[in-house]
C-alpha cells in the first residue's frame, strides 16, 4: 500500500445546492462551506499532508449574479479575518493562486496581509487558496510570460519544454497534486489545475461540500493508497 499523498487538491462543490435543499439562502450554504474547509484544513495538518489546495472561486464564477459574487467576496474577507489566527496556531502557510488583480483592492490587501502573517514560521502545511483561478488562464498567462522572456532573449526556443512551462505557472512553488477530490456529484475538473492534474488520482464524491466530513477525507486517502500509479509506464 502506497503512502499518503504529498499534495491534495479539492474542488469544493455543492454549497448552493446544499442551501437549496435546505430551503435557506445561498449565503448560508457558503458559510457552511467555510466550516467544512476549516475542518478539512485541520484534518490535513493532523495527517501530515504537506500541500493542500482548495478551489474557492473560479474564473467562471465571475459570471454569477453580482449579488452572489459580492456575497462570496464579503464572506471570503470575513473568513480570512476569522481563520488566520487558527492557521497561525496550526503552523499553516497560506498562498493564493489565480488572477488576483481582478479582485477589489480591499481583498488584495487582505490577501497580502494573510500571506505575510503566515510566513514567519516553518510550516507544517502549505495551504493554497485558488481564487479567481482557472486552468486555462494559468496556462495562457504562463505562455505570455514565456513570450516576454523569449523576446528579451532570456530563454531560447530549445529550452522551452514542459518543465519550463510548469515553472511559469501560478503553481510553480509547489508540486503537482497527487490526489484531486471533488464533491457535489460532478465528475469533471471544471478548469481546475488542468495542466498540473495530468497524472493526479481523481476521486469524485456524491456528497455536497458542506457535508464533507473527516471520515470522507480519510476514505479518499485510503482509496488513494490502494491505487497504483504507473505514470504511463508498464507495471
Amino acid at each position: 500500500m502506497r503512502s499518503l499523498p504529498a499534495h491534495v487538491a479539492i474542488i469544493m462543490d455543492g454549497n448552493s445546492r446544499w442551501a437549496k435543499d435546505k430551503k435557506i439562502p445561498k449565503k448560508e450554504g457558503h458559510k457552511a462551506g467555510v466550516k467544512a474547509a476549516r475542518n478539512a484544513i485541520e484534518f490535513a495538518v493532523k495527517n501530515k499532508i504537506k500541500f493542500l489546495t482548495l478551489f474557492a472561486f473560479s474564473t467562471e464564477n465571475w459570471g454569477r449574479s453580482k449579488n452572489e459574487v459580492k456575497a462570496l467576496m464579503e464572506l471570503f474577507v470575513k473568513a480570512m479575518q476569522e481563520e488566520t489566527p487558527r492557521l497561525i496556531e496550526n503552523f499553516v502557510r497560506v498562498n493564493f493562486i489565480g488572477d488576483i488583480n481582478r479582485l477589489e483592492k480591499v481583498i488584495i490587501n487582505k490577501i497580502i496581509k494573510t500571506k505575510g502573517l503566515t510566513n514567519d514560521y516553518e510550516p507544517k502545511m502549505n495551504l493554497n487558496i485558488a481564487i479567481s483561478y482557472g486552468g486555462r488562464w494559468d496556462i495562457v498567462q504562463a505562455i505570455k510570460e514565456i513570450s516576454k522572456d523569449f523576446s528579451k532573449k532570456k530563454i531560447k526556443e530549445k529550452n522551452i519544454n514542459e518543465d519550463l512551462l510548469s515553472s511559469y505557472l501560478d503553481t510553480s512553488n509547489f508540486p503537482d497534486p497527487d490526489l484531486v477530490i471533488r464533491t457535489g456529484n460532478e465528475k469533471r475538473l471544471s478548469n481546475f489545475l488542468i495542466w498540473q492534474a495530468a497524472y493526479s488520482e481523481l476521486i469524485f464524491l456524491k456528497k455536497l461540500w458542506p457535508d464533507f466530513k473527516n471520515t470522507d477525507f480519510k476514505k479518499a486517502l485510503d482509496e488513494y493508497k490502494r491505487r497504483k500509479r504507473n505514470f504511463g509506464l508498464r507495471s
